[in-house]
């Protein structure tokens, strides 16, 4: 918003988008504590980044035309 007009963020979606990454990086924190066999750590965490990615493109441009997309 600074650069552009194109982008208009409220204070809610800086919200959002920081709870979405904490909420990422807390649980990618939580598998690789608890999870000892390397291979189901990967792969909790990549599910973990691809929900993640999934949810933002959604909140960003509606890909699947759900409700929480806002259009």
């Amino acid at each position: 918003m600074k650069f552009t007009d194109e982008v208009n963020w409220e204070l809610s979606d800086f919200m959002v988008a920081a709870g979405l990454l904490f909420g990422t990086s807390l649980l990618c924190e939580l598998v690789m504590r608890t999870i000892q066999r390397k291979r189901m750590r990967l792969v909790l965490c990549f599910s973990l980044v691809l929900v993640f990615l999934i949810i933002w493109a959604e909140l960003a441009v509606g890909i699947f035309g759900t409700p929480i997309s806002g259009h």
